[in-house]
């Protein structure tokens, strides 16, 4: 079969991936949370797009020679593999004890960013300081590029679904944090988010831990 068309296949399943990364709360949705009921809409969307396009940036790096050598090399994979693991298990055990505190790690009472330029940088530095976005990049995407295609296109291709899914997804919930700021205001409901994201760390972390060099 054509390497175009196994890409194309394997699109909706990593598609699907993507977006479950995306669901997951964390720094993401936490700037997200913090834009809409803050800074309100148009900010939160300008933030979208800033961390939209820190995915592409991540893909990008990856492609241009990080996963080559990973994928050549079993050794430098599984280094970065466990040192992955590693950093994501600190990261869920730091995001549990934030639930002694009333709001969880969700507190979005302040720094928001209201003006388009400054909400977009936000937004691109909270993709470009997220362990899960790096680690999803150097070590999950290559897995997913079919042995034939070219690995370098086909990282920044599949980091083009993942920026564009994440886009979609953060979109509809900015749309229901406008229609449920009430709710979401809660202590409790927040403290319910953090608990969530210290699950989809440890999840992410396993799926790391059973994944195999391309």
């Amino acid at each position: 079969m054509n390497a175009g068309l196994q890409l194309l296949r394997i699109v909706p399943a990593f598609a699907l991936t993507a977006l479950l990364l995306a669901i997951v709360p964390g720094q993401g949705v936490a700037m997200v949370l913090r834009q809409s009921l803050v800074g309100g809409k148009r900010a939160a969307f300008f933030s979208v797009f800033g961390n939209s396009s820190g995915l592409i940036a991540w893909g990008t790096m990856s492609s241009v020679g990080l996963s080559a050598i990973f994928a050549k090399s079993h050794t430098a994979f599984n280094v970065l593999k466990y040192a992955g693991v590693v950093f994501l298990l600190g990261l869920a055990i730091q995001t549990l004890i934030q639930l002694k505190n009333e709001f969880g790690k969700f507190d979005v009472e302040s720094g928001a960013k209201t003006k388009a330029g400054a909400a977009y940088r936000l937004g691109l530095f909270t993709n470009l300081t997220n362990v899960k976005a790096a680690v999803f990049a150097v070590a999950f995407i290559p897995q997913f590029v079919p042995k034939h295609f070219s690995l370098g296109w086909g990282i920044f291709i599949l980091a083009c679904v993942q920026s564009l899914v994440s886009f979609l997804w953060y979109s509809i919930l900015i749309l229901a944090v406008d229609k449920s700021a009430h709710y979401l205001s809660r202590p409790k409901v927040r403290r319910i988010l953090t608990g969530i994201s210290a699950g989809g760390i440890i999840l992410l972390a396993i799926g790391l831990l059973l994944s195999h060099p391309r």
